[in-house]
């Protein structure tokens, strides 16, 4: 009788079943985000004058510099893909750290944001600083504002996570053949929390801005 029981068939299986996974649960959180991006479509045109007005308070400066950051983030996580395609062990812990830290360094900047936003008064609420007849989108795009941009630091959360265990993983078994496949399904969730600041990118700070 086998130790213990497995439902897959093959390695194969298993490595094709874990990948389908990955996708699959990417398919709930483009409904989760397209949900949110919904919103954006309805209010960002029954309340434009609201919500551009909201849209120029944002700091396009460390928007831009936390693109750049995530993008560059993403790039260099590939390099850990590719080397565990050619089994070099060191290259995947460097480059997963790499990306983790400039993970990280978005967190930090949007953090950082947040405490300016704060200090401005443009948390909705009572003492919300933008006021006049727009000031009712103005709210809304800020509800929208902190909602989505909490989600995404909360995935990136989990990535930073993900990667760190990668690295992990990889340092405690040294000595044996490295699995491509759990590099290739963190770099795919990487990609996907990329992917989403690309487009909260032009939502956020540039739409309605001029």
């Amino acid at each position: 009788m086998p130790d213990h029981i497995t439902p897959y068939d093959t390695a194969l299986h298993r490595d094709e079943s874990a990948v389908s996974g990955m996708w699959l649960f990417l398919a709930s959180e483009i409904l989760l985000f397209g949900g949110l991006f919904l919103i954006v479509l309805v209010y960002s045109h029954t309340h434009a004058a609201g919500w551009n007005a909201g849209v120029r308070h944002t700091s396009l400066m460390i928007g831009s510099i936390n693109t750049v950051v995530l993008l560059s983030s993403s790039a260099v996580f590939t390099l850990a893909v590719e080397a565990a395609r050619t089994g070099d062990r060191r290259r995947i812990i460097h480059a997963g750290l790499g990306a983790a830290g400039l993970g990280m360094v978005f967190l930090m900047l949007k953090s950082w944001e947040w405490h300016l936003e704060f200090e401005e008064h443009l948390f909705p609420g009572t003492n919300f600083s933008i006021s006049g007849p727009h000031d009712g989108g103005a709210q809304l795009f800020y509800s929208f504002y902190f909602i989505s941009t909490a989600l995404h630091g909360l995935h990136m959360l989990v990535g930073i996570g993900l990667i760190l265990w990668i690295c992990d993983r990889t340092r405690r078994q040294a000595g044996r053949e490295i699995s491509t496949i759990p590099v290739d399904i963190v770099g795919l969730y990487w990609s996907f929390v990329d992917l989403v600041w690309i487009v909260l990118f032009p939502v956020l700070y540039l739409i309605g801005r001029n």
